[in-house]
């Protein structure tokens, strides 16, 4: 059975309780294995979404919508333009 990617909201969770179990003495190591991660995905997410608060992960999520319809925008702008652009050459 494959395993689904945890929510932002989840790894933010999961980056934390690593920050709680380091505090209470335990093991970097031993703190993400209990989350149940590999070491590699550990640091991965924390480059990430370290230090990301639930207000900054949204705002992060509404900017990444923000400029994937931005860019959508500019796609299409584009082709139009290239289609007026042959549409041009063929009248002369």
């Amino acid at each position: 059975m494959a395993r689904k990617r945890p929510k932002p909201e989840e790894i933010v969770s999961k980056l934390r309780q690593v920050e709680i179990l380091m505090g209470q003495g335990m093991s970097r190591l031993d703190a993400i294995r209990q989350i149940g991660v590999v070491e590699q995905t550990y640091y991965r997410w924390r480059k990430k979404y370290g230090g990301m608060g639930a207000d900054q992960l949204k705002e992060l999520k509404r900017l990444q919508k923000e400029n994937e319809r931005l860019r959508k925008a500019v796609s299409d702008l584009t082709l139009d333009k290239l289609i007026l652009t042959e549409a041009a050459k063929g009248n002369y």
